[in-house]
């Protein structure tokens, strides 16, 4: 089955790749809904966040910490972002690889769905 996320990650199709590492890629949406969204994505295919293992802790960690670096980047760390992953289409999940969306620049509402 081909992964949308695979093929960037692969070099396959064109993304705007903004950091990389052994582990992960962070990329800009293509479909931003915000003014900085972002988007982190493991290099290991999980296709949703039912199928995390506790040896996948560690690179959820370090997910978060390449959000944390991409939020200062981008400059929205200071006045606050969002965090969003979603699980399965009921939730809004559209591919089915793991992706943490960093969203900011705007003030976020809640509840947001």
């Amino acid at each position: 089955m081909q992964c949308l996320f695979c093929d960037i990650i692969e070099k396959k199709r064109p993304s705007r790749i903004i950091y990389e590492d052994d582990h992960a890629v962070a990329f800009e949406d293509i479909n931003p809904q915000a003014p900085v969204h972002t988007l982190i994505v493991p290099k290991k295919h999980i296709s949703t966040n039912l199928e995390i293992t506790d040896a996948d802790n560690w690179l959820i960690g370090h997910l978060f910490q390449i959000a944390n670096s991409v939020a200062r980047s981008k400059g929205i760390a200071e006045n606050g972002f969002r965090l969003v992953m979603n699980c399965n289409r009921g939730a809004g999940q559209t591919v089915f690889h793991i992706h943490l969306h960093v969203l900011g620049g705007r003030l976020m509402h809640w509840p947001p769905g």
